[in-house]
Parts: structure tokens; sequence; C-alpha cells
């Protein structure tokens, strides 16, 4: 584990992996294409998921892209010191992955015809896959108890801050017709739809056999299964999959297993307070 993170314009980031140049660079000097497709998350909110179905969409349903070519070099996360590299040298049109706040994000997409997929997730949820992800990706600090890194993930004190800002950023841009937003919760409801959704936001044209195909392979089982995408390829230094697998669930609602009822008040105190700069409701604020 690495014990300690570095701020840019106010946002945490691990060393190593992230760095204040290519930051920098992703900001204001990475020139964004018409055809770029960008997967745009707070962490642990579906990201290798969309990933995958945007692979399998691109390659109209073939998995072989998918079953050949590791998902950090199908769709690298830009912002991250080889990301960059990657999405650089990649060939159009280029899928690029992000968990960048609206505020730090490529300048140039904001001139451009790409488009940004931005999904987002029930944030309990969110929370419990990320406590468990701290603990075995070696870049980011120690959670210590669920306890102790509920307090921190409320205050936005973790990587890519708060899940707040990231979301109320992103979603003051929901009346730009080149961003498409939709929840984990609804890819698990209906991938199908979902993914007829996507193709129409995106241009695509696919048939029924292709969709078919697109929902077979972006299963969780097929991911979980896929070694180009379980990041069972990821260098052991990054990750300790000994500790917690990088698919682990792939569910709805695996805060209430996790969270005790105090904890889930405690949460829920913060989050409804915070959401009244959202104006938007949630299918999570149903329940």
């Amino acid at each position: 584990m690495f014990t300690e993170y570095f701020q840019y314009k106010g946002i945490s980031f691990p060393q190593i992996i992230y760095s204040e140049q290519v930051l920098q660079m992703v900001e204001n000097n990475f020139q964004v294409r018409d055809d770029d497709i960008f997967n745009v998350t707070y962490q642990k909110s579906g990201t290798v998921w969309m990933l995958e179905i945007l692979s399998l969409i691109r390659s109209n349903g073939d998995p072989t892209w998918c079953q050949t070519v590791p998902n950090w070099d199908r769709a690298p996360w830009f912002e991250t010191v080889l990301g960059y590299k990657i999405a650089l040298t990649n060939k159009s049109p280029r899928i690029i992955s992000s968990h960048l706040p609206a505020h730090l994000f490529a300048k140039s997409f904001f001139k451009s015809k790409a488009k940004i997929i931005y999904t987002v997730r029930n944030p309990k949820d969110v929370l419990v896959s990320l406590y468990h992800f701290a603990s075995m990706f070696r870049p980011y600090k120690d959670p210590g108890t669920l306890d102790q890194f509920l307090n921190v993930f409320l205050k936005g004190d973790v990587p890519f801050g708060s899940w707040f800002d990231h979301v109320k950023g992103w979603m003051n841009l929901k009346d730009k017709e080149n961003i498409f937003f939709i929840t984990y919760e609804e890819l698990q409801e209906d991938l199908r739809g979902s993914v007829v959704r996507i193709c129409q936001f995106l241009g695509k044209d696919l048939d029924d056999a292709a969709i078919d195909s697109v929902v077979a392979n972006a299963s969780f089982e097929a991911m979980k299964s896929n070694k180009m995408s379980n990041f069972s390829l990821s260098p052991r230094f990054l990750m300790n999959q000994k500790k917690s697998p990088f698919l682990r669930k792939g569910i709805s609602g695996d805060w209430k297993n996790h969270l005790t009822t105090a904890q889930s008040e405690c949460f829920d105190r913060v989050y409804q307070e915070r959401k009244r700069e959202l104006n938007v409701t949630f299918p999570w604020d149903k329940e």
C-alpha cells in the first residue's frame, strides 16, 4: 500500500499511476476527436461493465476484440500515466475511460462532437465496492474499518473526490446532446433495453443478433471468466486479488449486507442534505 496521495486542483490522486503533469496535459493539451466515445464514471460505478458494452457495440457484437485485447488497452483511462499514452496512439473511433470530475476533463471535449456516456450508481453500493477495492488496490490507502471508511467517503477524502461533487458536476451538463446519462441499476434491470438506447445515442445500427451478442458477452458471468476483462492480467504490484477479486458480485443493493442500520442512517442524513443540490431523482431514491 502507498501511504500518500497528491492533490491536483483540490482532488486527491494516488502516486505512481497518476501524475500532475499528465493530469495537466489531459485537461489542456489532449486533442479530442469528433468520433471519440468517453466512458465516464465515478469509480466503482460500472466503468468496466460499460467499457465492455461499448467495446462490443463498436465491434458489432463480435466478442473477438474483448477476448483478445485487455480492457485497459481497448478503452484506456486517459488520466493515468500509461493510459494517456495508449489513448494517444489508439486508432479511431477511440473508446476512452475516465473517472475525472467535469472541471478537470479535457477542455477540447467541450468544443467537439465527441460523446460521453456517464454511468451513475447508488452511492451506498459505491461505498461498499470502493471499500473492498481499496483493500486490494495497492496505490490506495488502507481503508481501515468500514465505519472509518464511511466517514472518509462522505467527506470526499478519497481519490477523485466526493461522489456528490462528481455527480453534480456531470449532471449539470445533462442538457448537452452529446452526453448520455444512465444508471448502473437500469443496466441491471434491463440490459438489452439499455444497450438499444446506447446504440441509438451513438448512432450505431445493430441488428437483433448483434444486440443479443452484446448482452450475452457483457454479462457479469462472461466478464468474470474473461481474463481480458477481469483484471487477472493486472500486475501484482497493483492488485492483490487474493484479498478481494476485482469483479466481486456485480449486483445492486449489496450495501444491505454490509452497512449497519446506524451506518445507513448516517449515510442517509448526508445524502438527503447533499441531494438537494442535484435536482434529480435516481432509481434508488424510490426505495
